[in-house]
């Protein structure tokens, strides 16, 4: 967990400076700190904006794909590669820093092809993923609270469940209700069309998760996992109407009286710390990216199911029964000889395994972790400099994401993440063979 939690920070910090450097601010407050004896440029021209992001972002993007390079292949924390994932912070952080300061030596014209093509794929790429755990979670959650309500007959689950889907629809159409009044008015078409779809789609998805048919292949499917999507996608068009610009007076909260800057340097985090857990959650949900093979990820907790009296033994005495029963394996001809030699090792890093829950497999694929990570990289640099033209030069700080591309996004992400959820209730109709356990 602190790894994970390490690298989500880099990335936060990574996503602040990335937008820092949209306006000259970061660099006049530099420049303050020398006298003003130091006129910060970059070849000559200025060192923030489009290209300076792209800078930024393609450094830490590059430094988690040289990590995902390394690791390929890693199974556990017997890879002495494993050390590279959860160790040697000093030097990784150091090689990060080279990297954001080499980048400013590529030329622009490169950076110039990167944001427009690679790193736009790129962002796409995340939002899709982000969608499809939403799905896998709302899945998840519902089966959970089944599987605790169906095996112990709790009353408590079945409190849970219902008031959180409950809640969720609750939450959805108060919601909706307040789009239609603060940004539905006349003349906003797009809000007004954003609101409706919404609205319909989240009342014919909840109708598909309850049909009979559904329910015949896939009898966990319900209204709980509905009101997650529902509740998710809602709030994605809320965000939408509410951070678009405010040409056509659609848009209250960009006229509203009060601490601007604030709001912005506040929304700003708030984006960098959501996307920062994401990146996280994504990274580690292997078993929704499809990513299951014939190795099985070990997880925490998966040492301590019980084994009888076996597990009330000494260390030393399993050591021992560990060892005789290698030795006779060995003597049987069910061993290599060489089976002797990796206990050893194994009783020489007992020390280690106290604290190490991944030797016998780590609890994640360490290269899509930070391939995932790339691509939020990719995210936020798209984020921040979509539309960047709009930005007005004079102010200290740029809102994120309050354009009418960042806008569509969001409207449309709702839009396929409702589209991926019918599609799940669905397919076990469609192909009953593929989903038939």
């Amino acid at each position: 967990m602190a790894t994970r939690i390490a690298y989500a920070f880099i990335l936060l910090v990574n996503s602040i400076l990335s937008w820092l450097m949209l306006t000259p601010w970061a660099l006049k407050k530099l420049e303050h700190l020398t006298l003003d004896y130091m006129s910060i440029t970059c070849e000559g021209k200025q060192c923030y904006g489009y290209i300076a992001v792209q800078r930024i972002n393609f450094a830490l993007g590059l430094f988690h794909f040289l990590l995902a390079m390394l690791l390929l292949g890693v199974r556990s924390s017997r890879d002495g590669r494993a050390a590279l994932q959860n160790g040697f912070w000093g030097p990784k952080i150091i090689v990060w820093l080279v990297l954001v300061v080499l980048t400013f030596f590529i030329p622009e014209s490169f950076f110039q092809f990167w944001g427009h093509y690679i790193a736009f794929i790129g962002a796409m790429l995340f939002v899709l993923l982000g969608l499809i755990l939403l799905v896998d979670l709302a899945h998840t959650y519902a089966e959970y609270c089944l599987n605790k309500i169906e095996n112990h007959d709790s009353r408590g689950w079945r409190i849970v469940l219902i008031g959180s889907t409950l809640g969720m629809f609750t939450a959805s159409f108060a919601m909706t209700i307040i789009m239609y009044i603060f940004f539905a008015r006349s003349g906003c078409s797009m809000n007004q069309a954003a609101i409706t779809v919404n609205l319909i789609v989240l009342l014919i998805i909840s109708f598909i998760s309850v049909h009979p048919t559904v329910q015949e292949y896939n009898p966990q499917a319900g209204l709980a996992q509905s009101a997650m999507v529902a509740i998710y996608c809602t709030y994605l068009t809320m965000s939408a109407v509410s951070m678009e610009p405010d040409e056509k007076n659609c848009n209250p909260l960009t006229r509203a009286q009060g601490t601007r800057t604030a709001s912005v340097v506040i929304g700003a985090i708030v984006t960098m710390l959501t996307i920062a857990y994401t990146t996280t959650r994504a990274a580690t949900q292997g078993i929704a990216l499809g990513t299951q093979t014939s190795y099985a990820y070990s997880k925490l907790g998966d040492e301590e199911v019980e084994h009888g009296l076996v597990d009330q033994q000494p260390d030393a005495s399993r050591r021992e029964m560990r060892a005789e029963a290698l030795r006779a394996a060995v003597e049987a001809g069910s061993l290599p000889a060489t089976a002797l030699d990796d206990d050893d090792d194994d009783d020489s890093d007992d020390g280690r395994d106290a604290k190490d829950d991944e030797r016998g497999g780590t609890q994640y694929n360490y290269s899509l972790f930070h391939i995932i990570f790339l691509l939020a990289t990719c995210w936020v640099a798209t984020l921040l400099t979509q539309n960047l033209d709009d930005i007005e030069p004079t102010k200290d700080f740029a809102p994120v994401g309050r354009t009418y591309w960042a806008s569509w996004v969001k409207i449309v992400s709702a839009w396929v993440c409702y589209a991926i959820y019918a599609w799940s209730l669905v397919a076990p109709v469609v192909m009953p063979e593929r989903f038939g356990n």
